[in-house]
């Protein structure tokens, strides 16, 4: 028999949801038998909190939304929504240069540039609207003000940030029109062949893994790095490992990472696009460094200032973890 309803609880760590599965309920799928015995909660959603490990019967906590269905009473605890607008958070940050128009930072690796699924705190607009205040843009939307570009989470780098909606609207014709030098630094699988040259092909999501760009003949936006060897390391007739300066024509997502790759010369360090591991004096030197991200740094941002029409160019030297890398790369 169904149970009239889920006997709701709430505190400040959230909602708690008791659903009671009798005998007759017993016996089908899990995460489909909740759902159908309460109007509170989705099936994908009680699927999410299943995986969360926020659904338990008696001391046990359920992991298999796939599993069978027992009688008993179901506890899901429903944690509170997320704020609509992200939290101004005291986080430190390596300023570079800043006016009353726009401030430009150097990003460490592991901080994501705005908050999304899985990084609703930490990242550079939490720190930002500590920083600035309410002195932000607001064209780049609620979660992202200020925000004319991004790079990845895990690369390092230089980045510049809107502090009026004219520096915004200035800037993101800048980037539009591609008048913007970008210079990145790459640790590299190997070397490039031949040691300088562009790479060029469009890039859209991968077909078979949604959460992976790849480059595709049709469809897709068109890309173009120019890449070139600063160094090699290792044997000189067949290279470990190198150091690669790039520039971008475009700026598409992943879209270095991507095109060394297809090189068969994927960044150190990086668990989307590598191919495979790299040999096993690289391997030791990465973890001696400390490397744990993709060896892959904005090293030049330089631009027109949008309100000044200063012409501004801003460098930051690779962090710790690769800067020690190539000290270990070297000594090959």
């Amino acid at each position: 028999m169904a149970s009239e309803g889920p006997d709701i609880e709430e505190d400040d760590a959230g909602e708690f949801l008791t659903i009671a599965v009798g005998a007759g309920d017993a016996g089908g799928r899990l995460d489909k038998t909740l759902a159908g015995l309460t109007e509170a909660l989705s099936r994908a959603r009680i699927q999410a909190l299943i995986a969360e490990g926020k659904v338990g019967l008696g001391e046990a906590v359920l992991t298999d939304p796939s599993a069978k269905a027992a009688a008993g009473d179901y506890r899901i605890t429903v944690p509170p929504p997320a704020p609509a607008e992200p939290l101004s958070e005291p986080i430190a940050l390596d300023v570079l240069f800043e006016d009353e128009f726009l401030i430009v930072v150097n990003k460490p690796a592991g901080m994501a540039v705005h908050p999304a699924p899985g990084s609703t705190s930490g990242t550079l607009v939490n720190a930002l609207l500590h920083h600035c205040g309410s002195s932000l843009s607001g064209v780049g939307g609620v979660a992202r003000p200020g925000i004319v570009h991004r790079i990845d989470k895990d690369t390092s780098g230089v980045l510049v940030v809107a502090k009026t909606d004219a520096a915004h609207q200035g800037l993101s014709k800048l980037f539009a029109a591609h008048d913007i030098d970008r210079a990145y630094m790459a640790l590299t699988r190997g070397a490039p062949h031949p040691a300088r040259g562009v790479i060029e092909g469009a890039i859209a999501r991968s077909a078979s893994d949604r959460k992976k760009m790849a480059m595709v003949k049709t469809g897709g936006r068109h890309a173009i790095t120019h890449y070139a060897v600063e160094r090699q390391f290792g044997p000189e007739a067949r290279p470990t490992a190198a150091q690669v300066a790039l520039t971008l024509e475009t700026g598409r997502t992943h879209q270095i990472r991507v095109h060394l790759a297809s090189k068969g010369t994927p960044c150190l360090g990086d668990q989307t696009y590598g191919s495979g591991p790299p040999a096993e004096p690289v391997r030791a030197a990465m973890t001696a460094a400390g490397l744990a991200r993709q060896a892959l740094h904005a090293r030049v941002l330089g631009f027109v200032h949008p309100v000044t029409w200063e012409p501004m160019r801003f460098e930051a030297e690779p962090p710790a973890d690769m800067a020690e890398l190539i000290v270990l790369l070297e000594a090959l």
